[in-house]
């Protein structure tokens, strides 16, 4: 049984996308529901998602598509929390080459950033991300820059993305078979870092023990909300399994079957609060 007086300090949901809301095209069980509950506790909530391949303009699109109502300022991505630590870092002017889709070059270019295809330019920094467009010859372009001492940014460390049949490799399986190539790894910019719950705070207002982080991912959901400082959710609609959590040194503050189980969860506060 949750803790009712912990959760019912909770006004910012921030929330994983794949595995924890729907899995494809699937919604799952509850997610609307929840998403209005939140609304109607006078809460709100951010939608964080790992996924670099593609800008919150598609994501809006496709929960619109499985009935749920959304707004671009609703999420944000591992490409937002790339954009924000590079300008921080006074990077902002600096040439990157980018392993990633033409979306997420495009999101680049709109905050300003220089991006080039040319491994023969001057290019100061290596950026890989999920790449459903990759290439050999990005592969190649990527070890070449490696080699040469450019900087190596990752917007997250994601093995496998989830898809309907199965899996398929994400941004961290084509990290690892470039370091078994170079003996580089990367510096990596999405969950499990804290850059996106840390953002989503300072964007809403709220303290950190006003928040909580839902996910159906240890290594990198859950392990994020740990180093913002937040409590978390894990989700076994996804991922990781009951058994995977007993395991894992990163433990959740609290473990539920599904959205649906977490929407119960806050129904049950707020009878037990009125």
């Amino acid at each position: 049984m949750p803790d009712f007086a912990r959760l019912r300090a909770k006004r910012l949901f921030l929330l994983d996308l794949d595995g924890t809301l729907y899995l494809d095209e699937r919604l799952f069980d509850g997610a609307a529901d929840f998403l209005r509950a939140i609304r109607s506790r006078g809460g709100t909530y951010r939608f964080l998602t790992n996924n670099s391949s593609r800008g919150a303009e598609s994501y809006v699109e496709k929960l619109r598509r499985l009935g749920v109502e959304a707004e671009t300022s609703d999420f944000l991505t591992s490409v937002d929390a790339l954009i924000a630590h590079l300008h921080a870092r006074g990077m902002a002017e600096k040439l990157l080459y980018v392993c990633g889709t033409q979306s997420m070059k495009r999101q680049l270019t709109q905050a300003g950033l220089r991006l080039t295809d040319d491994r023969d330019a001057a290019v100061d920094a290596l950026v890989m991300g999920f790449d459903t467009e990759l290439t050999f010859q990005k592969l190649e372009d990527a070890c070449i820059l490696l080699n040469r001492g450019a900087d190596y940014l990752a917007t997250n460390p994601d093995w496998v993305c989830p898809t309907w049949y199965g899996s398929v490799p994400d941004c961290g399986s084509v990290c690892e078979m470039l370091f078994r190539a170079t003996g580089r790894r990367p510096h990596v910019l999405g969950k499990p870092q804290a850059d996106m719950p840390l953002l989503a705070l300072e964007q809403t207002g709220f303290l950190p023990e006003q928040a909580v982080l839902l996910g159906d991912r240890l290594y990198t959901d859950i392990q994020s909300g740990v180093n913002a400082g937040i409590d978390t959710a894990l989700m076994l609609s996804g991922e990781a399994t009951l058994q995977d959590a007993e395991q894992s040194p990163v433990k959740p503050t609290w473990i539920f079957r599904d959205i649906r189980a977490f929407l119960t969860a806050l129904q049950q506060e707020a009878q037990a609060k009125g």
